[in-house]
């Protein structure tokens, strides 16, 4: 949706999870033994973290189940960037108890096992993030290892994956550098870590080989891909690599699909993509958290704070390259936010036109330094502030939408419903933007890519009619 209330963690129980998982749970033997459920919690980050783990336990033989009953252990793999998420993990790790008993607990709230072992004193393990080894030791321990031929239990090269076919999560580093006051990610995940620029290629290619059409480039922070290797040469098919995102991106561009960059942080070599975008090498679509727009705010953040020249860019990137779609995130209510500073952040919207935005209240994160910060916004004033945040950003998405009726789109088809189709344009990125919805079009299958002409549109989506290629 173009006007959304930002929610970082998407919350999938194992009683809900049959959709996510009936790819992995079909594709594996019904060996009648050595069978663990999977819950995946939190942000594309976590999902491919957890697409490793599942790799793993199927390499080794292990059958994935989708339902409480059939697993001999349970694995939730946590969120836990802000509070809710916390609550949410902490009870869908009850609920996996209460449902199964045995249950093993991973991913970003792992690194707080007191504060889970406190509440869930039977848990039978706990680990942090991107702790495959010690995860798949854990399950050894209390699921005897199944007995497996390779030849026969055959795994994908692009490994397990819970996302649809046609579209794979491409994780290009762990960790972050920064220090927002209002993140804790850095003392969850660690530093920067950028993987080498040649396994992330092959793993693209591999994931192209296997019929995905879009590659979403994700991390903490895209645009810093690199800076902890000082921007090393890597190889890739005997080819001289930098590990940068701009190399990165022109040779994703190479590959035939669509290629979306998420999580960029605004630092000044963002604008070397752009040409790559007017060039159609990788997609005119920029997911940047600019987070607010006032100075003094911004400071407190700890985030880049120079608006002005954040606007003069957003206009050199479109006049570069006109069709650029951009989606951002901003908090309202950080402490000390005044009337005058929310106003500042309105005017950003309506000066800055963005296509995508997401708005979410602070709120207070256990370990986060802007906890100490005076003058902190009643509850009440945050919930009038997004109320007006959201109806400023749903008149401007509103009429970015209507502009496109009677333009013609290559729309990519997520699925076909009983009503239709449903598929995304370029402008839009799985789960987080608008959808095209195409009534009573059957003749289609997802993952193809068709054009389409957009007929009616309304805040949030559009509709159209299938036209001849």
């Amino acid at each position: 949706m173009s006007v959304k209330k930002f929610t970082p963690n998407q919350t999938t129980t194992l009683k809900t999870a049959e959709k996510q998982l009936s790819n992995v749970a079909s594709e594996t033997a019904d060996s009648g033994q050595s069978k663990v459920g999977f819950i995946s919690l939190g942000c594309p980050k976590n999902l491919v973290d957890s697409e490793r783990i599942l790799t793993q336990l199927r390499t080794e033989g292990y059958e994935v189940v989708p339902s409480y009953n059939d697993a001999q252990l349970v694995i939730v793999n946590t969120c836990g960037f802000i509070d809710s998420a916390v609550q949410e993990s902490l009870d869908t790790i009850g609920e996996a108890l209460a449902e199964n008993g045995k249950v093993l607990v991973t991913g970003c709230l792992g690194v707080k096992e007191n504060e889970i072992k406190e509440i869930h004193p039977n848990v039978l393990g706990i680990t942090g993030p991107h702790a495959y080894e010690e995860v798949l030791s854990q399950v050894h321990e209390h699921v005897e290892k199944p007995k497996h031929n390779p030849f026969t239990d055959l795994i994908p090269d692009h490994g397990v994956k819970l996302t649809p076919k046609h579209f794979a999560y491409l994780k290009i580093s762990e960790g972050c550098n920064h220090r927002c006051t209002f993140c804790i990610i850095p003392s969850m995940r660690g530093d920067l870590d950028s993987r080498p620029i040649g396994d992330v290629l092959s793993e693209a290619k591999r994931l192209v080989n296997a019929g995905v059409k879009e590659l979403l480039v994700i991390s903490q922070d895209t645009s810093a891909y690199g800076v902890d290797l000082k921007y090393r040469t890597g190889f890739w098919e005997g080819m001289p690599v930098k590990t940068k995102m701009i190399a990165l991106c022109e040779q994703l561009g190479k590959m035939g699909v669509w290629v979306r960059l998420h999580y960029v942080y605004p630092y000044p070599h963002v604008d070397d993509v752009i040409p790559l975008m007017a060039e159609g090498k990788i997609l005119p679509y920029l997911d940047i958290p600019f987070q607010h727009a006032s100075p003094r705010i911004l400071k407190l953040m700890k985030r880049p704070g120079n608006i002005d020249k954040t606007l003069e860019r957003i206009k050199k990137w479109r006049e570069i390259c006109p069709e650029l779609v951009i989606r951002s995130t901003f908090i309202v209510g950080f402490p000390g936010e005044t009337e005058e500073e929310f106003e500042e952040l309105l005017n950003f919207l309506k000066e800055a036109q963005l296509d995508r935005v997401g708005c979410f209240k602070y709120s207070p994160v256990e370990g986060a330094s802007a906890n100490e910060l005076p003058e902190h916004v009643s509850e009440e004033v945050k919930e009038e502030r997004l109320a007006r945040f959201m109806a400023v950003q749903a008149e401007i998405s509103a009429e970015k939408l209507r502009q496109k009726i009677g333009n013609e789109y290559q729309v990519l088809i997520d699925e076909v419903t009983s009503d239709g189709a449903i598929g995304r344009t370029y402008c839009d990125a799985p789960e987080v933007d608008g959808v095209v919805h195409l009534t009573d079009e059957f003749d289609v299958k997802p993952g193809e890519k068709v054009w389409v002409q957009i007929i009616h549109s309304d805040e949030h989506d559009l509709w159209g009619v299938r036209v001849e290629d």
